[in-house]
This record gives C-alpha cells, structure tokens and sequence, in this order.
C-alpha cells in the first residue's frame, strides 16, 4: 500500500514511517523540513500542510493518509493560536480534501487524549475541531478514518518540548531534575515504537472509523518519573519541583471534557518502561557533543 505521512520528518511521525516502511507499505514523507531519517525504502516531498496543490500532487496513487503534521507542543500553541489553528485546523482540512480527491481507504488522524480536557488552551481545541472535522468527512463522503489519541509519548529522536527526553538530557548533562509543575501530576508513558507499531495495526477493518486511544501500561506521577531518572542514571542527582501547576497542563487526569468515547489499544508486547529510559539515555549520551565542541 502507498502510504503518505504528514509530519513524517518529526518525533512521531518518523517512527510512524519506519513502522509502516517495515511492515511492506511504500511510505511518502510530506513535511516542511527534511528528515534526518529518511531511509533509501521511503520518498521525501518538501511541502506545507495548507497548500492543496503540493498535498494533491504528493497524495497521488496513496490508499492511505497519516496526518501527522502539528503544532504538538501546548506551550507553543498557546502562545501562538493563529499558528496552531492554520496548522492543526485548516492543515486537517486540506489533507482530508486531498484524501478525498485521492479515494484514500483509510485517513489516519494523530490527536490526543486532551480533548477531553479543560486544559491544553489552543493545541486542545484544535484537535477537538479537527476530530470533528474528520467524522463530518466520514458522514458527508463517506471517507474511512481511524483517530488515534496519544498520551505521554517518550523514546528516541523527541526534543527538548518532550518532557522525558528534557529530563534525561538534563540529569546527563547537570545532574539535576527541574520541573515546573507540583510532581503530583499523573500521567500514562507510552514508548514511541509501542504507538508506531500500533499505528501500523489499526489498518486492520477493525479499527476502520473508530477512535482509539494509545496510553501507557506504566502509570506514575511525574515526581516518581523524575526519581526513576534519577535513580537509572546514578549519582547524585537533584529535584528541584515548584508548588504551582503547569499552565495548560492537567494534573490528576484529563477526563472533563467528554466527546465520543474511544477504544483503548493494549499490545500484547511493549516496550518496559525502566529499559525505554535505559535506551533513551544511551541515545541522548551516545548523541551528546564533545566537552569544549
């Protein structure tokens, strides 16, 4: 199956393109920046998601659609809103309508569990509009859709707007652990190979037109998090958490918000949470410039 990956240059996306690539599927990478992981079995196409005619050319002969590409970061959404809704409300638009225009089987939409929430400002509200944007194309052309809602994501190739990968940088490099929020923050850590692989399954009929969820097994606290960073990496190693809240950032969960209820994901194998950040600190120190370079 030809396969197109919107925002296949970044985090997610790239581990997306590498799992379908090695599952026999003809991956197309559409992104604003080139990918330093572009393998030799993959095609590259420069382009933004809110132009139609690069969409259309780059959708050509594809059965399938990831729609990647977004301003994934809360923080940076909500200080620019006319940016996350360009991208993540009318990007969503113009990859549907290339979709459509190419008779895609299934188009796959990357949201997140915070559109349950009150919080998550901006990157919230777009992914609640474009999840209704995506059933509203289901309803009026009858286009195939899976949305898959992520939670924590961690793992390799993240960068420092990912909160694990910011923590595991830091305890290398300052033997400190700094976080803006209590500690008691609750969340559910899923490893990004465990969520591209389970990107790949959900072509499967079963999940065609369905909504489901990609959480963790590993559920912890942040603080907790924090000390077993502490603890992989050794030494002495200092926490230093703020009494306050996270702006934008639920704590305990994000279920207030209630859309249409989703399906939970569990594989039956995963990534351990302890070897994920034991592999991810050998990436981040393996990847770590030379003292005085």
């Amino acid at each position: 199956m030809k396969v197109l990956v919107t925002g296949g240059s970044g985090f997610l996306g790239s581990h997306v393109a590498d799992a379908l690539s090695d599952a026999g599927h003809q991956v197309v990478i559409f992104d604003i920046r080139p990918s330093a992981y572009l393998r030799s079995d993959q095609t590259a196409v420069m382009g933004s998601v809110v132009d139609s005619e690069a969409l259309a050319r780059a959708s050509e002969g594809c059965e399938a659609i990831y729609h990647f590409a977004a301003v994934a970061d809360i923080g940076a959404a909500n200080s620019k809103p006319g940016l996350a809704i360009e991208v993540n409300v009318m990007g969503t638009v113009k990859t549907l309508e290339a979709a459509r225009q190419a008779g895609v089987k299934r188009y796959v939409l990357a949201s997140s569990i915070y559109v349950y929430s009150q919080q998550g400002g901006f990157y919230r509200t777009s992914k609640q509009a474009a999840e209704h944007l995506v059933e509203n194309y289901f309803e009026r052309y009858a286009l195939p859709f899976t949305v898959l809602r992520f939670s924590s994501l961690y793992g390799p190739r993240a960068t420092s707007t990912n909160t694990i990968y910011r923590l595991v940088k830091q305890a290398l490099n300052e033997r400190r652990l700094t976080y803006e929020g209590s500690g008691r923050e609750m969340r559910e850590y899923i490893h990004v190979l465990d969520c591209a692989a389970a990107a790949v399954e959900i072509l499967q009929e079963d999940y065609e037109n369905e909504i489901v969820h990609l959480t963790g097994h590993d559920r912890m606290t942040t603080r907790d998090m924090m000390e077993m960073i502490a603890e992989i990496v050794g030494g002495n190693v200092s926490l230093e958490l703020n009494s306050g809240t996270m702006e934008g950032h639920y704590v305990r969960t994000p279920y207030s918000y209630i859309p249409k209820l989703g399906r939970k994901l569990i594989r039956r194998t995963y990534v351990d949470l302890g070897l994920g950040l034991l592999d991810l600190l050998q990436h981040v120190d393996n990847n770590a410039p030379a003292a005085g370079g």
